[in-house]
């Protein structure tokens, strides 16, 4: 059941720039389809329980009692926000019903590394000779900047920051192999940059900085290993991003004012927190209700709060946002345990600039990770280093 799981995530990415609804209906079936098949499966030998199941499960189940006591600004968003929501959940359960197998969690892991490599590596060339054609053959409304198959910056930077510690970690701990994952490290990170994702380069350089680190406080590897593993990637990274070029991102740092409307946005965003302090209003509803709290005219459609924290808490009131901090907050310690897990702990603080689970496509990948972490979480260990994926 791992090869149609995975390749429901690669079909999900690869097809994140179609405007149609389509492709996310496609992958929410699919999702729905093998979440079934697993649970079925787990009648004979059930997953050990894993917490993130409880937050996920409320998020569902409070979009339900919003949507059937009418406390929501618009119903049809509200809906579909509860079916993004049950796919999150969907992705978990078929998870840990899988990644149960030590085999099959290394199996998905290099996976999603490899395709992720691969996605990176023609997103650069792209970015630079498709004047934003998808893979040099779809029109899209944008000239450059356009990743591969994503359409935002953004989140194209929270997709790399997901898989980005695997090779990392791989690159240190796997001396044999150290140079070819030290190589696809360098590609992923130097897409980020080319990309000029500015929250993307901080995080994604954090993650370059801690992986070895973190590898090496393990026990993980001897300090020689990391030392050797640090001069490849070294030279690697400073080729590549020399090639990509610093210009785009470093001009973006220095903008004259950075946070210009993502503030704004927040501004309004805690507006609507202090006027609907404990229901929110409606999952999937912020679009709808922000210009009653708008304090400026952006000149646009406003989407997002491009915070999902705070739109979390103004869709579904305090204890929405307080349960799915837990989420966050659980998924520290196996994160920094594995290493190879801090991914996961990226998407959530870009989340704070940003909105990569806004859409079930993206969102669905740190879920998935957090499956693979429960997982490895739940096998005993011999020794406090941690695993090879």
């Amino acid at each position: 059941m791992q090869v149609p799981f995975a390749a429901l995530f690669f079909f999900a990415i690869l097809t994140l720039w179609v405007p149609g609804y389509w492709p996310v209906t496609v992958f929410q079936v699919g999702v729905f389809a093998l979440a079934g098949v697993a649970v079925w499966r787990a009648r004979i030998a059930p997953p050990a329980f894993a917490w993130p199941l409880v937050p996920l499960s409320f998020a569902v189940l409070w979009g339900i009692f919003q949507w059937l006591t009418g406390r929501t600004a618009y119903a049809f968003d509200t809906q579909l926000a509860i079916l993004q929501w049950v796919t999150f959940l969907c992705v978990f359960l078929v998870g840990i019903c899988l990644f149960g197998d030590d085999g099959v969690r290394r199996w998905f892991r290099g996976a999603i590394l490899w395709f992720a490599f691969v996605v990176a590596a023609v997103a650069t060339i792209q970015t630079f000779t498709s004047n934003g054609r998808v893979f040099w053959l779809f029109d899209t409304p944008y000239t450059d900047f356009v990743m591969g198959p994503i359409l935002s910056r953004n989140h194209y930077g929270a997709f790399i920051e997901a898989v980005l510690p695997i090779a990392l970690y791989l690159a240190v701990r796997r001396e044999r192999e150290s140079l070819l994952y030290s190589g696809m490290a360098a590609v992923m990170y130097a897409s980020v940059i080319a990309s000029a994702s500015r929250a993307g380069t901080v995080l994604a350089t954090a993650e370059v900085i801690l992986v070895p680190l973190l590898v090496w406080a393990h026990r993980g590897a001897s300090g020689r290993n990391v030392a050797a593993a640090l001069l490849r990637m070294g030279m690697l990274f400073a080729i590549f991003t020399a090639v990509v070029g610093w210009e785009s991102v470093w001009s973006r740092f220095w903008a004259p004012d950075p946070l210009a409307v993502r503030r704004e946005l927040a501004v309004s965003t805690f507006h609507m927190v202090a006027s609907h302090p404990w229901l929110g209003t409606g999952l999937g509803t912020w679009s709808t209700v922000y210009p009653h709290y708008a304090i400026i005219d952006i000149g646009a459609f406003a989407n997002q709060a491009h915070n999902d924290w705070l739109q979390w808490t103004a869709e579904g009131g305090f204890p929405f946002g307080i349960m799915l901090a837990t989420l966050f907050i659980w998924c520290l310690r196996p994160a920094f345990r594995s290493v190879w897990g801090l991914g996961v702990v990226a998407v959530f603080l870009h989340a704070i600039v940003d909105y990569p689970f806004s859409r079930p496509a993206l969102g669905s990948w740190p879920i998935l990770m957090l499956s693979l972490l429960a997982c490895t979480a739940a096998k005993p260990r011999d020794s406090g280093s941690p695993p090879l994926p």
